[in-house]
């Protein structure tokens, strides 16, 4: 277990910024872990990282006690925060050469341990630059360098592709997923197509409290309805007509378009997928398919439904 999160609590005076959570990451697993701003993700970052302290619970980095053996937990985290503090007078290759030697890199491995992280990162163009001289991307991918340097066995990325280009996103994105052969990374990101793309497990956290845990394509597909869409030749009633004994369908709408054809748009079950009976429907009644299509949805529908829906759906209750 390289991360064991058990009843962690965090509080700021009267507000619970982490409330209950609890969470492992395995060896190896690439971790997207999202929520909305306030959601409490940094707060936990930060007791994962040592920076700060919980409440209460027990927090477990590589086997150590972030409480008890904090020297430890940060020789085996390489940690990216969404705002990298960096020395601006330093050259890149010299700053990371100092990070390299307070991390405890031997001296024999410090210049191999620098280059292949400038490498990794994609700073070599700019190793003799001062960093307060270098692009904003730079400066993030340096902070990633960082994290790099000492070789750790896990990585935590704070909002890493914060400030690039989409060229500069696309290579870190790649970066991410080479990156998991070697290493267990925990990875936060506001942007969900990139959490979706490297992750292969996910965790939702909404009000200091787990709201979602699994595979991408589970979440999605277990949590969300489908949108069931279809064109034949047959007039809006018909189309109606024949999808009325189908339970799995519900929300029917139907139009007629003017040229022979109709269009159904209707919400299909979670993990259901109603095109074979519909076709069947369909061809019982001869009416030529031109479009049969059934709408998966997106994380960002899913997120939206464990964060905000939830919140509505809270208050409609209370």
């Amino acid at each position: 277990m390289m991360i064991s999160v058990r009843d962690l609590r965090k509080q700021f005076g009267a507000t619970a910024a982490v409330d209950g959570l609890s969470f492992e990451v395995q060896r190896g697993e690439v971790v997207g872990f999202l929520g909305p701003n306030g959601a409490g993700k940094t707060t936990t970052i930060r007791a994962l990282t040592c920076f700060h302290p919980a409440s209460s619970g027990e927090v477990r980095v590589n086997g150590f006690d972030v409480r008890t053996q904090g020297v430890d937990v940060r020789r085996s985290i390489g940690y990216l925060p969404e705002n990298v503090p960096l020395y601006p007078d330093l050259r890149v290759e010299e700053y990371l050469r100092y990070r390299a030697a307070l991390k405890g890199v031997p001296r024999k491995q410090r210049r191999a341990n620098v280059e292949r992280a400038m490498e990794r990162s994609g700073v070599l163009e700019v190793r003799n630059k001062l960093v307060g001289h270098v692009s904003r991307g730079y400066r993030q991918r340096t902070g990633l360098a960082d994290a790099l340097v000492a070789n750790p066995p896990i990585l935590i990325l704070d909002e890493p592709t914060s400030g690039l280009d989409p060229n500069q996103r696309r290579r870190i994105k790649a970066l991410v997923k080479e990156l998991a052969q070697e290493h267990t990374i925990l990875f936060s990101s506001h942007i969900l197509a990139e959490v979706q793309d490297v992750s292969s497990r996910i965790l939702v956290i909404h009000r200091g409290r787990l709201r979602a845990d699994g595979a991408p394509s589970e979440l999605v597909a277990a949590g969300s309805e489908r949108v069931l869409r279809v064109e034949a030749a047959a007039t809006a009633q018909q189309l109606l007509a024949a999808v009325s004994g189908l339970p799995s369908l519900r929300c029917k709408e139907a139009e007629d378009l003017g040229d022979g054809y109709a269009r159904l748009r209707a919400r299909a079950e979670p993990m259901g997928d109603p095109r074979e009976a519909v076709a069947l429907a369909l061809a019982a009644r001869s009416a030529a398919v031109r479009e049969l299509r059934l709408d998966l949805p997106t994380l960002e529908e899913f997120f939206y439904q464990v964060t905000e829906g939830s919140d509505r759906d809270e208050e409609s209750v209370a």
